[in-house]
């Protein structure tokens, strides 16, 4: 059975996503959610979906090994990051190699970067007049959204469109793709 750590820092939609994907998965299952903000509504949604969460400060990520240490010991085959704002350590990385992916709410390169995140990214998508976008899911490296590109799906973005229209479009694109995407990568992990 494969094991995944999912990260996330806000409401956890994705990470509820992902939990409820793999519940019955004869493949994989959600084993411990990670995060930054102790006040993030993702913490709730895995109290009631009976998952183990666990929040933790800067110094615990940055300055310390906790974090790696939790890692090491739930020995993931992949960790998710699932609206997770900060940059992941290069010592974390080193540790697990090609085993951390991340989604962007945008057709990477376009909008990513540091501060490019939700609503940020929709409004620029908007304010820049594209008439598409879409999502990223990519390998995560030492630089914000600069990991080699797993998947994208785009979406249409029409002239009427507000950021919270395209953010509902994102969110639908997240929700279908994310999960599919995670497991074909299980599985193709499988094979070598």
């Amino acid at each position: 059975m494969k094991r995944i750590v999912i990260f996330a820092s806000g409401s956890g939609s994705n990470a509820e996503n992902l939990i409820k994907f793999f519940h019955n998965s004869d493949n994989a299952s959600v084993i411990q959610v990670l995060t930054n903000n102790p006040h993030a509504k993702v913490l709730e949604r895995c109290k009631n979906l009976n998952i183990r969460a666990l929040s933790f400060n800067k110094i615990a990520f940055y300055k310390s090994e906790d974090v790696l240490n939790i890692l090491k010991a739930s020995k993931p085959d992949l960790i998710v990051l699932a609206g997770f704002l900060w940059k992941f350590p290069e010592f974390i990385l080193n540790e697990f190699e090609n085993k951390v992916i991340n989604i962007h709410p945008a057709l990477l390169p376009k909008y990513g970067g540091k501060g490019m995140y939700g609503m940020h990214v929709h409004k620029a998508v908007v304010a820049h007049k594209e008439t598409e976008t879409g999502i990223t899911i990519h390998y995560v490296n030492e630089n914000y959204d600069e990991g080699a590109i797993i998947f994208q799906a785009k979406c249409k973005v029409l002239s009427s469109d507000s950021a919270e229209d395209v953010a509902a479009k994102i969110h639908e694109l997240e929700m279908e793709h994310f999960p599919k995407v995670v497991n074909q990568l299980l599985n193709s992990n499988n094979e070598n």
